[in-house]
């Protein structure tokens, strides 16, 4: 078995994530007072109890993502070692989850990540001015250079994500993104969505938010990863502390392209994906891109050994 650790991006979040794990693990617990303290706020405590509409704020989402992530993995840790995960011969995160990606890979403190973060979901926030984001779903991929023209037409648009076959997310200008959802059922596409965010995340119109973040990123010591890393954009390896501290500021602008990404993993000999954070959405991407492998989510009850072994002798 040849392991790789995945870890997801804004959009997992929900009221309750990691409560459980918190009470069940003193290592899970420690990461979430750790969060807390670098922020000055009880950012556990709106992961556990919500309300639901704070944590889905960006500034509140991604730190609590973060947190989570890294208590699923500390409590990894804590598994007995008959029952243990082997170490990862890769890691990579979707979107925000590269942060928790370079944690896990030695490059960020804890400390840093969670205070950059909660930066850079504000400053996300700020350059949203008129954007917007569609899922277009089930469009054959040769049609989608047509679906870009077309929003083209009415103003900025860029493809934000590949996530899985079938499966893309647009953003860009409002105008544009209604244009271009508009027209993809004629191109082919089974179903459009328009999603309930203001931000074009992974779009030129976070140009803004990448100036800020370079700024910020600036200040912080980067160390070369101690497990390879993926860029998103591209799936190139992400190879010094360097390239980790551009790779995040390159990615708001650039889309991110997990079927790649899971492609490069598989071409590494990765034939076991383990999801380590809240939810399954990154698993689900991966049984679609690659049928043949393993994908597991330490968050899934049904989930064999592992972490779930851990929770159940423990509560």
């Amino acid at each position: 078995m040849s392991v790789a650790f995945v870890f997801p991006g804004q959009g997992s979040q929900s009221v309750g994530m990691g409560h459980v794990l918190a009470e069940s693990s003193a290592a899970a617990a420690g990461i979430f007072a750790s969060a807390d303290e670098a922020l000055g706020d009880p950012i556990s405590r709106l992961a556990f109890e919500g309300p639901a509409d704070r944590l889905d704020q960006t500034e509140n989402s991604q730190p609590a993502l973060l947190a989570t992530s890294m208590a699923f993995l500390a409590a990894l840790d804590e598994v007995p070692a008959e029952t243990a995960l082997q170490e990862p011969v890769f890691m990579a995160g979707h979107s925000m989850g590269q942060y928790s990606a370079m944690v896990a890979a030695g490059v960020l403190e804890l400390f840093d990540a969670v205070r950059l973060v909660r930066v850079r979901g504000r400053l996300m926030q700020a350059s949203a001015e008129d954007g917007a984001m569609a899922a277009i779903i089930g469009l054959d991929e040769v049609r989608i250079p047509e679906l870009e023209a077309t929003g083209a037409e009415f103003g900025i648009l860029t493809i934000a994500n590949r996530n899985a076959p079938g499966q893309v997310v647009i953003s860009g200008e409002r105008a544009a993104v209604q244009a271009a959802a508009d027209i993809a059922k004629d191109l082919g596409a089974k179903r459009t969505i328009m999603l309930p965010v203001s931000v074009a995340a992974h779009s030129p119109l976070m140009e803004q938010a990448a100036d800020g973040m370079r700024a910020a990123l600036a200040t912080i010591t980067f160390q070369d990863p101690t497990t390879p890393l993926l860029a998103n954009a591209d799936a190139r390896l992400l190879e010094s502390g360097e390239a980790c501290r551009a790779e995040l500021v390159e990615h708001l602008t650039r889309g991110v392209d997990w079927v790649r990404a899971v492609e490069t993993m598989l071409q590494g000999g990765v034939d076991t994906f383990i999801e380590v954070g809240p939810g399954k959405v990154l698993t689900n991407l991966i049984k679609r891109i690659a049928p043949d492998a393993t994908a597991v989510a330490v968050d899934d009850p049904a989930a064999p050994g592992g972490l779930r072994t851990l929770l159940v002798t423990q509560e």
